[in-house]
């Protein structure tokens, strides 16, 4: 297996892509094929023990597609940036799945644009995983899709639950519809719809859908996938953040009040940093960006060593799996059919 890797993407770009993907190479034995400036590459390689290593190779991109360019036109105007090499790359089958911490816009145009949408798949779509203390929450769509149709929702329940079956290892998922109630009448007029969508997908036993899931059900285990439009999935997902973020930050806070504080903090460290690492995006990896006919995985854009080491271990279970295969082999059932 072949992960390429955009070693200029992200905030801390080349030095921290270039540990993550060695440490990756040494502990997962997979082929990296980093692309990039092929002189700061090399210097990142020889600093990090990766120089000489013949599972790890370098191409050479005098590119780098930054924050401040066109996200539409960046793949068109630097066709030798290290991300549109390195779809190219994807494109061409000299690797098995691409991973960038550059610009998201960026990544989602040229995704669609070079390597292309699986043939009768609307729209592709980011869908991470929520972390709720047992194997996660798969939220799809999160932002790629503001305004969706009810076909696009139906075919993002297949994609999640193909997802989620991958990475939880649960052979039938169950699929909710986020909405603000339970009940099948609430919600706007594409909740209704893709609700009856989904009801009869599910009637058919192609899939395992639960019904109508509310935001605070996000964390209670009601659900393995979580289906919505990108508008409401990026609001939810950042609200989560956000909540996570400050609730640290407050508990954080209370510890170090008093002396009495302090030492019952010592008493609960390490619960306190599994419950950290629990919300850490750098043990996630990143974002898979799902729809497109090879894997693409978005990493954020502040990644460190460790969270590159996991979009590896993420992308390498995403090829493992096939889910590009399982969509591509199950789109009839993802279209509207007449009269629907």
């Amino acid at each position: 297996m072949r992960i390429i890797i955009d070693a200029m993407g992200g905030d801390n770009a080349p030095s921290e892509i270039v540990k993550g993907a060695v440490d990756a190479q040494k502990e997962f034995g997979v082929d990296i094929i980093l692309v990039g400036i092929e002189e700061k590459v090399r210097e990142c390689l020889a600093q990090f023990g990766g120089e000489g290593n013949e599972h790890i190779s370098v191409v050479n991109a005098t590119e780098v597609v930054d924050m401040h360019d066109d996200p539409a036109m960046a793949c068109r105007r630097k066709k030798d940036s290290s991300m549109t090499v390195g779809f190219n790359l994807l494109k061409d089958g000299q690797g098995d799945a691409f991973i960038s911490a550059g610009s998201t816009g960026a990544l989602l145009t040229g995704a669609t644009l070079i390597v292309k949408r699986i043939r009768g798949i609307r729209r592709a779509c980011f869908c991470p995983v929520i972390p709720n203390g047992k194997k996660g929450v798969v939220l799809i769509d999160c932002g790629a899709n503001v305004d969706c149709t009810t076909e696009y929702l139906l075919q993002f329940a297949f994609m999640g639950s193909f997802y989620a079956s991958a990475i939880s290892g649960v052979e039938n998922p169950r699929v909710g519809l986020l909405n603000n109630g339970s009940e099948d009448t609430k919600g706007t007029e594409l909740c209704k719809e893709t609700y009856a969508l989904l009801k009869a997908a599910h009637e058919e036993g192609r899939i395992n859908f639960v019904g109508n899931i509310e935001g605070g059900d996000v964390f209670a285990d009601k659900c393995d996938v979580i289906v919505t439009d990108g508008f409401t999935g990026n609001i939810l997902m950042k609200g989560i953040e956000g909540t996570a973020k400050f609730l640290m930050k407050n508990i954080k806070a209370t510890m170090m009040k008093s002396l009495k504080n302090k030492l019952s903090a010592l008493v609960i460290k390490n619960d306190m940093g599994s419950i950290k690492a629990m919300l850490d995006p750098n043990e996630v990896g990143g974002t898979p960006f799902l729809g497109i006919t090879k894997p693409v995985i978005k990493a954020h854009g502040s990644s460190n060593a460790r969270a590159i080491r996991s979009a590896v271990k993420q992308a390498m279970n995403i090829v493992e799996n096939d889910i590009s295969g399982k969509i591509e082999a199950n789109i009839e059932y993802m279209k509207l059919r007449s009269g629907e």
